[in-house]
């Protein structure tokens, strides 16, 4: 029933509200005929859409770039769909992210709010309407643009604020420390000789032995690993130097 009425409602134009071109969100949406007319939506209003079916799926997308915004449809929020909202809220601050669901339940409502979620939109619901929400979000955010940013697991890099986050907090790494990191997640997937490593980020004029580049990488290591003794991400390639998987 919703499904039908929303589709009965998308060629009802909103010209005065036309975003700029290709801006994109990411919809993580389970029912494969609401993934269809969610995207046909916000489509058709000039955004750029990225629609996936579960929080495995929609997790990986984020790490791989942040959109201007998330759509999340929880049908039945739970325990897991608390947790994917908070995990959301926690992969990139700031990032607009409403909650589609057919629970209008006071109570589901004020504890998503307070996990991360900026808006809660009961299904069903006006297209219209919806669509305004989210460009009010999106005008309303702090907003950093996908090329700045960098994320892997609960890490985000914020290259033009020069920051580093884990699971939301604040993780304080010298200038060094986040060159390194900059210049391989730059280079992720490529093995990176600890000579390169000097030259981009030390210079060789300043001539310090490959030993330095070792301490920084375990300093980083301590930091954002999991488990540092046993690296995921900061990768040692025996006798050449180092490949950052993301």
């Amino acid at each position: 029933m919703a499904t039908a009425t929303l589709a009965a409602t998308l060629n009802t134009p909103i010209p005065e509200l036309r975003p700029a071109p290709m801006e994109r969100i990411l919809i993580i949406e389970a029912d494969g005929a609401f993934r269809k007319i969610l995207r046909q939506l916000f489509s058709s209003e000039g955004y750029e859409v990225d629609v996936v079916p579960d929080a495995v799926s929609g997790l990986e997308m984020l790490r791989r770039s942040a959109p201007a915004a998330v759509i999340l449809d929880l049908q039945h929020p739970g325990s897991s769909g608390y947790d994917l909202c908070r995990r959301i809220a926690k992969s990139i601050p700031g990032l607009p992210l409403v909650i589609l669901s057919a629970s209008s339940d006071v109570a589901n409502k004020v504890l998503l709010l307070e996990m991360g979620a900026d808006d809660y939109v009961t299904i069903p619901f006006n297209p219209m309407e919806l669509i305004a929400r989210l460009r009010a979000l999106i005008r309303r955010a702090t907003r950093v643009s996908p090329e700045s940013v960098y994320v892997f697991d609960d890490v985000m890099v914020d290259f033009s604020k020069t920051e580093i986050t884990r699971g939301g907090k604040k993780i304080t790494v010298t200038a060094k420390e986040f060159k390194t990191l900059e210049f391989l997640t730059k280079n992720s997937q490529r093995v990176v000789s600890r000579e390169e490593l000097l030259n981009e980020v030390w210079g060789y004029q300043h001539c310090p032995c490959t030993r330095t580049v070792d301490t920084h990488i375990l300093r980083l290591r301590r930091k954002l690993e999991s488990d540092p003794s046993h690296p995921s991400h900061l990768l040692t390639v025996h006798s050449v130097g180092y490949k950052f998987v993301p």
